[in-house]
């Protein structure tokens, strides 16, 4: 075969469109990152990261962070070392399930080879800190209110500089928890403490940040006493959907009640 032909040849191989195309997926893979990560987050490693978006990658590769990558989160396990939150007749304390809760989304997280701090309450790390998102992990009264009182709440911070953000981090917290623990979402019951929650002013406002009550410590104790894992996986999911990317649909945030 001639010069001539053999490059007639690679040129019928690799399609103008098939170029055209790989381009574009590069610079909305590209656009994606800088949408979903604040800058300092990424500082360190540019070059890496941006190298390893170059080249072709697994599906899970941003579900897998390598130690060149890795993405630090922030899960607050609410009242541990201040106070026990709820306490039920039979002694359960509010602080222990969520304590409970949040080592275990540590422990999944971790495992997936994200950088995952379990933070106090009132911990002085909270000042200033920075990640890719903070969540704090709480759970609702003991007592029996009424049929209706059961199933989880989510609320964002206001106190960001990317509301779309905190947005999609709700929306995807709302839709994955849902499905994998089947408790319904707990509309129009978002009080101030969690929209005014104290952490959301102490973090650094590139952190993205949320709070969580998985459930209420009454209608829903024995999903949230003996099934923490699949709770933790719920938050889990919510996470990762978050981080990954993955297609969730928009939710407007509830009016917060006194």
């Amino acid at each position: 075969m001639d010069s001539s032909n053999q490059s007639d040849h690679i040129h019928s191989e690799v399609p103008s469109g098939r170029i055209l195309q790989t381009i574009l997926s590069v610079a909305v893979v590209l656009a994606t990152l800088f949408t979903a990560f604040p800058l300092n987050t990424l500082s360190a490693s540019i070059s890496s990261r941006l190298s390893l978006l170059l080249t072709p990658q697994p599906e899970a590769f941003l579900a897998v962070p390598t130690s060149q990558q890795a993405l630090r989160i922030g899960i607050v396990a609410g009242h541990w070392g201040n106070d026990p939150g709820a306490v039920c007749p039979d002694g359960t304390k509010e602080v222990d399930v969520n304590l409970k809760i949040a080592t275990l989304v540590k422990q999944k997280m971790t495992a997936l080879g994200y950088l995952v701090d379990l933070l106090e309450e009132f911990d002085p790390r909270l000042n200033d800190y920075q990640a890719v998102l903070l969540l704090s992990i709480h759970n609702d009264s003991c007592e029996y209110k009424n049929d209706q009182a059961t199933g989880f709440k989510v609320a964002a911070s206001g106190n960001t500089d990317d509301p779309n953000r905190v947005s999609r981090l709700t929306a995807c917290l709302r839709d994955r928890y849902q499905r994998i623990t089947s408790l319904p979402f707990h509309q129009g019951s978002i009080t101030v403490d969690m929209t005014e929650y104290h952490a959301f002013s102490e973090i650094n406002p590139f952190t993205v940040a949320a709070i969580i009550e998985t459930g209420f410590l009454n209608l829903d104790y024995v999903l949230l006493t003996q099934r923490p894992d699949l709770v933790a996986d719920g938050i889990v999911a919510g996470i990762l959907c978050y981080v990954n990317i993955e297609g969730v649909a928009p939710t407007s945030e509830p009016t917060s009640t006194p």
